[in-house]
């Protein structure tokens, strides 16, 4: 068997393989509540063969979201929808993870696709849910100054500082009641805990500004209110932006710390992504974040998921084998194709087609037919 087709073990947890789908955001809820759109579009991940499947950045409190439609864990009618979607994943043989998230000072933000003679009356904004509100941050620094779609923060005080760990936890503890596996906390792409972490967006000068151990501190308040909540038995992740792609940002080498700190803490795997700062240059190319993701693996000494234009299976099985990350994770690779890990696993010279649905297993013999069975 293929490293990349392999079950692999966090806690006790068992996951079929090691391919992930990483979280993308939808944004069609209302209200945060899960619909048929994300059950139909996460549901079909465990049908195609993924080991995980992480849903979107959840807003642990409502002005947390990035958009008014981003899906929600702030109150307990937003259980339901989501443990749904837990069954279908748990009865196809996938796990299910959720990543909870709050956006910061990139809240309140427009979905692309909603113009604005689509929210012009109060019918048609009720009907989106549609809502504005002024986002939180470290500091009082928008996001972007020249683009209207980020607004002027309110720097967060004590109260705020804690209404945001609280909610974190309190989302912690609904993911439990919807039967999630496991679930990530974002610390990446420039959200809040992102911006407590990188002096680009942190200018406080308190306990939790300044130097690295204040900037961290957050993070870390997070992680253990989260671990302190979720069940033991239970693996629990981190997604980080190993640098802003930025001189004046955060670095690799303030990932590992990071990730030594968090393994410490609780941490079962890192999921290594990187940027999400206005001005940042990044060096986007196939596979570009796998080395931050080996950094990290080495220097902390914690599994990693390598996540950054990943769709070659050969590549993601000698990243594998190579111990530069323990998972593979795919997002816009897994909406081009939803069925990668069946197509990987024939890629890789299997011929066995017991990770297709039932339903499904005749592809074998078309497969049969037209030659496309490995040798």
């Amino acid at each position: 068997m293929s490293k990349l087709m392999s079950p692999a073990v966090l806690r006790d947890l068992t996951l079929r393989n090691r391919t992930v789908v990483a979280p993308m955001c939808q944004y069609s809820a209302v209200d945060g509540l899960a619909n048929d759109w994300h059950f139909v579009h996460l549901g079909r991940f465990a049908l195609g063969g993924f080991g995980l499947v992480i849903a979107e950045a959840t807003g642990v409190v409502p002005e947390g979201r990035i958009s008014y439609a981003d899906l929600g864990l702030w109150k307990d009618e937003q259980i339901a929808p989501l443990a749904r979607i837990v069954d279908f994943l748990h009865a196809h043989g996938a796990a299910a993870g959720i990543q909870l998230a709050h956006a910061g000072r990139k809240a309140s933000t427009p979905v692309s696709w909603i113009g604005p003679e689509q929210l012009a009356t109060e019918q048609q904004r009720a009907a989106l849910g549609y809502e504005r509100w002024q986002p939180v941050a470290p500091s009082a620094v928008p996001h972007s100054p020249t683009n209207p779609d980020f607004q002027m923060p309110i720097e967060l005080d004590q109260a705020g500082i804690r209404r945001v760990v609280d909610g974190f936890a309190a989302a912690a503890r609904r993911a439990d009641k919807a039967g999630f596996d496991t679930v990530e906390i974002h610390a990446a792409h420039g959200y809040l805990l992102n911006q407590f972490l990188s002096p680009l967006a942190n200018r406080r000068t308190d306990a939790y500004g300044g130097s690295r151990e204040n900037r961290m501190r957050l993070v870390l308040e997070v992680t253990e209110a989260v671990r302190a909540v979720w069940p033991a038995s239970r693996p629990l992740l981190v997604r980080i932006s190993a640098v802003d792609w930025h001189p004046e940002g955060w670095t690799i080498e303030d990932s590992v710390v990071l990730a030594r700190a968090l393994k410490a803490r609780g941490v079962d795997a890192v999921d290594v992504s990187s940027g999400g700062f206005d001005g940042a240059r990044v060096a986007v190319a196939a596979d570009y974040q796998v080395p931050f993701a080996r950094a990290v693996r080495e220097g902390a000494d914690i599994p990693t998921m390598a996540v950054g234009l990943l769709g070659d299976p050969a590549r993601a099985e000698a990243i594998l084998a190579d111990g530069d990350a323990d998972f593979i994770a795919l997002a816009r690779g897994a909406l081009d194709d939803p069925n990668w890990p069946l197509h990987a696993q024939r890629q890789l010279g299997s011929k066995d087609y017991g990770l297709w649905p039932r339903q499904a297993r005749r592809v074998a013999e078309r497969d049969r037919v037209l030659g496309l069975l490995p040798a």
